[in-house]
């Protein structure tokens, strides 16, 4: 049951489970996994930060180096063994030459950064574009059942919100976490080359920084996963709030609806603002961390200068390599939280991504050799709940130009009849044939290019008139466009309006009537040419003398072809060759207009409801 603005049985539903205990590890190793057809480039990406890393560590050890020449020039020795003046003077030649090997360096590793950075963006967005495909395939593999239980709203946050999330974070992290990694383990060396002592001291960092960020993150990921199902959530009631907008004001309950907006949006407050506050704590600690190590770096380097063990340009050397040391660790730890949230949205979109699919078509699939339109139901029993039956047993036959009525009270099985023939729910049991062929064995875009189907809820999307009519047949030719408006009385309203068939409608046709609307759902579908034609309320919408025309014009063109007409009003099937009353799921009368009014039965006691009553009350 589908819960609407006021948690009535109109709107959208419960999201999928995502209470479940986030698996960082294995979704994270899956998004990685995503990068496979990528392969030589990111080789290329890390190729590239091997050099920039490599290119950027060297700088210090020659900066080093100049800082002894000077000394040397100065003192005499590199350990300030000497007086001022006992040296022989600073070597210039020797010390531009150094300086300009620098300024080289780090002019060279920022040019191999930024080829870096320019590869991986290709990377990166090939990578979310390929996700995208995929994930609106998957759309249209997923059963109608999905969409049932699963708001809109939610659907759309996860294909929108959460693969930009994706983006941003594969964006952001994978070139600084590639770089500070290399960084890390470029500066070790250099470190370790310089003064084994020193880089003792400096490593103590690296398990305090592993210990600090693992505890933050852990207590984070679960506030990253309800951040972004909280985000979903919200998205679901504002899009199903401002879908029924005028119906939230005709009933006065804005109120109610702020107030679930405010306690949803409380809880998604509190789940970010945990969420990047606890994960923001990570980068100020390993900062600390850092710190106190820089501070015992400088007091044992200047205990080995004193001793002669170390120079002073190793000594300056090594204090930014510290700096260099503790940088990367700092980035590492301000990624967590957005590695953290690239993965709670890559864990949604994979929830998407397995989320169990329609069953195959068919291969070879079987096509009736001549398309009549006879639909013949075979003991088909059907349930949406496995534990309350819907529709059990049923048979019946339509013949080719037959038009079947289907009528009982609501919850009957009426509408879900007309989905078994469409295939958008299979069968639990029985079969259904069309033309003598079993449509379970018939691919499902060939089974529904033989059938129309006008349901009561009109659907158009944003676009002319012409392009909305000619949806049901994109090839037809103008002329086809044109009768098909004609027909159905389309071409009336169309002349009013200063376009004419040129006339851009809303994504919602909010700018026709609502009889209007139906009236191109109709020509829609007879533009089509189905064998079979569905009309599930078609013209509830339509006033009463447009509905008569309709109906004179649904004569016409039902001629060829198999219609099945679900209808309350019971005045607009009274011509129909066949009428199913059905109740739980069972037809219980079957026959004509006149006949099942003279046998008394469900039919007639419908048929009184809505006529004798009226005239009672009168």
């Amino acid at each position: 049951m589908r819960r609407g603005p006021m948690g009535g049985p109109m709107g959208g539903g419960v999201g999928m489970p995502a209470e479940k205990a986030v698996s960082f590890g294995r979704s994270a190793k899956r998004l990685v996994g995503r990068l496979r057809p990528e392969r030589s480039r990111v080789i290329a990406v890390i190729a590239l930060g091997v050099v920039s890393v490599l290119l950027s560590v060297v700088g210090p050890a020659l900066l080093g180096l100049g800082t002894n020449l000077i000394i040397v020039g100065v003192y005499g020795s590199d350990d300030l063994g000497g007086a001022v003046g006992d040296g022989p003077g600073i070597d210039v030649p020797a010390l531009q030459m150094l300086l300009g090997a620098v300024l080289l360096v780090y002019v060279l590793s920022s040019v191999f950064s930024w080829l870096q950075s320019y590869v991986l963006n290709g990377v990166t967005q090939r990578t979310v574009y390929r996700l995208r495909e995929e994930v609106q395939a998957k759309l249209n593999r997923l059963p109608l059942t999905y969409f049932d239980r699963v708001q809109r709203g939610e659907v759309l946050s996860r294909v929108t919100n959460d693969i930009d999330n994706i983006s941003q974070s594969l964006q952001q992290t994978m070139s600084q976490l590639l770089t500070s990694l290399l960084t890390v383990i470029g500066v070790i060396v250099m470190m370790v080359v310089i003064s084994p002592v020193l880089a003792l001291v400096a490593l103590i960092t690296i398990p305090l920084t592993l210990v600090i960020t693992a505890v933050i993150a852990k207590r984070s990921q679960p506030l990253f996963a309800a951040q972004w199902r909280h985000t979903g959530e919200l998205n679901g009631q504002i899009e199903e709030t401002f879908t029924g907008h005028a119906l939230v004001k005709v009933f006065g309950r804005q109120r109610e609806v702020e107030a679930r907006f405010r306690a949803k949006n409380d809880e998604l407050f509190a789940a970010s603002f945990g969420a990047q506050f606890v994960s923001g704590i990570i980068m100020p600690a390993i900062m600390f961390v850092g710190n106190l190590v820089y501070v015992a770096i400088a007091v044992v380097g200047g205990l080995l200068v004193t001793s002669s063990a170390l120079t002073i340009g190793g000594v300056q050397a090594f204090i930014q390599y510290s700096r260099q040391f503790t940088q990367p660790l700092s980035q590492l730890g301000s990624m967590a939280n957005l590695l953290q949230s690239g993965v709670a949205s890559a864990e949604r979109v994979f929830e998407l991504m397995d989320a169990r699919e329609q069953s195959p078509d068919p291969s070879p699939s079987l096509t009736p050799a001549a398309s009549t339109g006879r639909l013949v139901f075979e003991g088909v029993s059907f349930r949406y709940d496995q534990e309350r039956p819907l529709i059990d047993d049923l048979s019946l036959v339509a013949e080719p130009g037959q038009t079947v009525a289907i009528v009982g009270p609501t919850g009957a099985g009426k509408t879900t009849l007309v989905n078994l023939m469409m295939r958008f729910y299979e069968l639990d049991g029985g079969r259904i044939t069309l033309d003598g062929v079993d449509i379970a064995a018939m691919a499902r875009d060939d089974l529904r290019s033989r059938m129309g189907m006008v349901l009561q809820d009109t659907w158009l999307f944003g676009g002319t008139i012409r392009e909305n009519i000619a949806y049901g047949r994109p090839d037809a030719s103008e002329e086809e466009i044109i009768a098909a408006a004609r027909a159905t009385y389309v071409d009336r309203f169309v002349h009013s309006l200063p376009e004419g068939y040129d006339t851009v409608l809303d994504d919602d046709g909010g700018n026709v009537s609502a009889g209007e609307k139906q009236l191109l759902t109709i020509a829609r579908a007879f533009l089509a040419r189905p064998s079979v034609l569905i009309l599930d309320e078609a013209t509830s919408s339509v006033d009463t003398r447009t509905e008569v025309l309709v109906q004179h014009a649904m004569a016409a063109l039902r001629r060829d072809r198999t219609s099945f007409v679900i209808a309350h009003r019971l005045s607009t099937i009274r011509d129909a060759d066949l009428i199913l009353v059905m109740e739980d799921g069972r037809i219980v009368e079957q026959g004509a207009h006149d006949a099942l009014l003279a046998a008394g039965g469900a039919y007639a006691r419908l048929y009184e409801a809505q006529f004798a009553a009226p005239v009672g009350e009168a």
